[in-house]
């Protein structure tokens, strides 16, 4: 990664620390799938992330201010944790699931959470982004008696898996 942008546009210095598509997915993995350690990433990847690929990315994403490494827990050798920019891409990868929903095809169960997300919008987004703050960065969230938004995500997800016919 450059230690500058190539150009002044805020649309390039955002592309030049997400445009990779791996690395937004790792950032979708541990946003939206809890995964904080490299063999969660690397073994639940939907996609199939080659460990190799997986290494360099959170390297990158490190090094771009989204992500930190910790130490690990559990006999894991490192955890990663969103930094505030990280949690930040939140609204993000709500917008690219919003155009992936009106363009693109996609099963019901990895589709539902986008549309969730699409019709919470910002106020669902900042309750997301709160629950991130507290895993990651140790900040109570504001609002602790709210149903907590990563739960609703999750129940539409496992709602939407029985509802959908088997292969």
């Amino acid at each position: 990664m450059r230690d500058r942008p190539r150009s002044g546009c805020a649309i390039n210095a955002a592309l030049e620390a997400l445009g990779d598509p791996w690395s937004l997915l790792v950032l979708r993995d541990i946003i939206f799938g809890g995964r904080r350690h490299f063999r969660e990433l690397l073994t639940r990847s939907d996609e199939g992330i080659a460990s190799n690929i997986l290494s360099s990315r959170l390297k990158e994403l490190a090094a771009a201010g989204l992500v930190t490494r910790g130490p690990g827990t559990r006999g894991q050798r490192a955890t990663y944790s969103l930094t505030e920019a990280g949690i930040q891409t939140l609204p993000v990868m709500a917008a690219l699931g919003t155009w992936g929903l009106a363009h693109r095809g996609g099963t019901r169960e990895l589709r539902v959470r986008a549309e969730l997300l699409r019709d919470g919008g910002p106020a669902l987004w900042a309750d997301l982004m709160d629950e991130l703050r507290e895993q990651h960065l140790g900040v109570p969230r504001p609002h602790p008696d709210r149903p907590r938004a990563f739960e609703l995500l999750q129940q539409a997800y496992l709602e939407a898996c029985r509802d959908e016919p088997a292969g």
